[in-house]
């Protein structure tokens, strides 16, 4: 049982390792490297803007000069400080070994819950597999985003141990309560998952007494959804492969 496991997490876990490397390079680096800018102070939000005055036609050209100043200034900045450098391909590697240590570690739990299920007389194959991986982004990206958005560079957040404990909480609870509409039986069940699916988000996720940050909001828009949008299609890919390595190890 333990081998089947092992083989099946370690199997999932580095494809999913794979694919949160290749998305992540192409679909969210950049926003990163971005955010950085602006907290170093290399790109200044609204630089490029021009106060009103009477002479429109001057505040317009001055306000072009000074973007493109701006954006000659950021390209500058990621020439020197992103840009093929030593320091650069030793950042890159040391994602893609966080990627493989944190996926190989969500497959771990992901089988850890089939061989759960396997006790209660419950099958997985891939389609479970794939589902599971779905609720995997739900409790783990998804629930925990509602309270606590993906951070960029040069934004705000609250303190990290209150986040981390009520980053915790949600996912437990999320965790469970799906499981619950899932494989429960009963009201008495239904309504307790209700119930532990919504409590973090009325006790709510600790907050910053107001909104700042150096980097434009729409940067951090961009960047959240995309951290999100790359979470469901890793997990999605986790929850496939480790079914279908569960599958046919159980038909072994």
């Amino acid at each position: 049982m333990f081998q089947k496991m092992l083989t099946s997490a370690i199997g999932a876990g580095c494809a999913a390792w794979l694919l949160a490397a290749v998305l992540h390079f192409a679909f969210v680096q950049e926003y990163i490297l971005l955010g950085e800018t602006y907290e170093t102070g290399a790109a200044v939000h609204f630089a490029g803007a021009a106060p009103q005055s009477a002479d429109a036609g001057h505040s317009h050209d001055e306000g072009d000069a000074t973007a493109s100043q701006d954006a000659g200034d950021v390209a500058s900045h990621d020439q020197h400080s992103h840009g093929g450098g030593a320091s650069e391909s030793s950042r890159d590697v040391w994602t893609v070994v966080f990627f493989g240590l944190v996926y190989v570690a969500y497959a771990m739990m992901l089988v850890a819950g089939f061989g759960l299920a396997r006790a209660y007389g419950i099958a997985i194959t891939e389609r479970e597999g794939l589902l599971w991986g779905i609720a995997g982004f739900a409790a783990f990206q998804l629930a925990p985003a509602m309270g606590l958005a993906p951070e960029l560079p040069g934004t705000m957040a609250a303190d990290l141990a209150a986040r981390q404990v009520w980053w915790w909480g949600t996912v437990a609870a999320t965790a469970t309560g799906l499981g619950l509409l899932a494989y429960g039986r009963g009201l008495a069940s239904t309504a307790l998952a209700v119930v532990l699916l919504a409590a973090p988000h009325v006790i709510g996720a600790p907050e910053i007494e107001g909104f700042s940050g150096v980097a434009p909001p729409e940067v951090s828009a961009a960047f959240a959804a995309r951290v999100l949008g790359v979470a469901l299609a890793v997990w999605a890919l986790l929850g496939w492969v480790a079914g279908y390595l569960w599958s046919r190890e159980s038909a072994r």
